[in-house]
């Protein structure tokens, strides 16, 4: 199952890159799953001035970059806080379920639009707090990375 992540701008040279990109090699690295690497897609910020009108467009451009027929997960605040075992579990039942695509998605800094939350199968939140979509996305990677590691009986994870 190949995985992806969508996401609202453009990781910028500096720390935060160089960690993404340290989770996203780790996920690459690890084989036999049944999951292939992390592929990403980073689609335009909005430059519309009401925040309305640019998590709209925003969600449009993240719907098109969406492979059509692909199992589709967002973080959001208003998702389901589920521990890291939960999140394990949501991987392996799609990939047992022979789908050939698990896509996640991180909006913008105005959050998702309601038609994301929509056609996703289920949302994931870190918690109540506001985060910085950045963050959020080095984040998931690194969930998607420890979901791996427990599914790969590899002890990175520990409860």
């Amino acid at each position: 199952m190949r995985l992806g992540l969508l996401c609202v701008g453009r990781l910028k040279a500096g720390p935060e890159r160089e960690l993404f990109q340290r989770y996203a090699q780790r996920i690459a690295d690890l084989r036999n799953l049944g999951l292939q690497g992390l592929e990403v897609k980073e689609i335009s910020e909005s430059r519309a001035r009401a925040a309305a009108q640019r998590i709209a467009e925003e969600g449009a451009a993240l719907l098109t970059a969406l492979p059509e027929g692909a199992t589709f997960a967002v973080f959001d605040e208003r998702g389901e806080a589920a521990s890291s075992a939960g999140f394990a579990g949501f991987i392996q039942r799609e990939r047992d379920r022979g789908r050939t695509n698990l896509w996640f998605a991180v909006g913008g800094s105005e959050g998702l639009d309601a038609a994301l939350r929509e056609r996703a199968t289920v949302a994931y939140s870190f918690g109540k707090m506001t985060l910085p979509h950045q963050l959020v996305r080095i984040l998931a990677a690194e969930q998607i990375y420890r979901a791996m590691t427990m599914l790969a009986g590899h002890p990175y994870h520990r409860e």
